[in-house]
């Protein structure tokens, strides 16, 4: 028997995503948000707040860079979903990441995040359940401490967790389980 819990949230895992955007004086701004994700082979979705300082900076800059939140970086992280941009004008700072101009948008890359996604706005949607932002991703920087043998991103070394919507905890991802495409071959006729 299952039990009914209503209307919620209740997907896991969910990424834990940072947008980092320049706001005024090309201040550097980052937001937690678990409410995004790839929509398209190049596209992202984001679904945030409009009284966010980042939805305010994204409008006026058609861009944003979006960064796997990892195990390293958790306390930074959690505090970029708890402080605000708009009430706490040295949250960048507080954190101790640092952060450069990224040479392809209008927009910061956290250094210490293992993966980031440059963005530019191809779309601001305002919709019966709020705000969207559809980003295409013109770019992916990992750092090469992420990278396997043959140059590629290895899951595992980028450390990422995720976001628990059951009880708001954070879960380290790792453990590879199966392949896309292959495991399920022997169900097929």
């Amino acid at each position: 028997m299952k039990k009914e819990f209503g209307a919620k949230p209740y997907l896991f895992p969910m990424p834990v995503l940072m947008i980092a955007t320049y706001g005024d004086g090309d201040k550097v701004d980052v937001m937690n948000m678990a409410w995004g994700g790839v929509c398209d082979d190049n596209m992202v979705a984001l679904n945030i707040s409009e009284s966010h300082k980042t939805a305010e900076n994204i409008k006026k800059r058609k861009a944003f860079t979006l960064s796997i939140a990892d195990v390293d970086h958790i306390e930074a992280a959690d505090f970029f979903g708890i402080a605000s941009g708009n009430n706490m004008q040295d949250k960048f700072e507080r954190s101790g990441l640092h952060a450069v101009k990224s040479d392809k948008i209008d927009a910061p890359v956290i250094e210490e995040f293992p993966v980031t996604l440059e963005c530019k706005v191809a779309q601001l949607q305002h919709t019966d359940s709020g705000f969207r932002v559809v980003g295409e991703i013109l770019n992916v920087l990992a750092d090469e401490k992420v990278l396997d043998a043959r140059g590629k991103i290895d899951p595992v070394k980028v450390n990422a967790f995720a976001y628990d919507p059951f009880s708001n905890g954070y879960y380290r991802i790792g453990e590879k389980v199966g392949q896309a495409w292959s495991s399920g071959k022997k169900l097929m006729p």
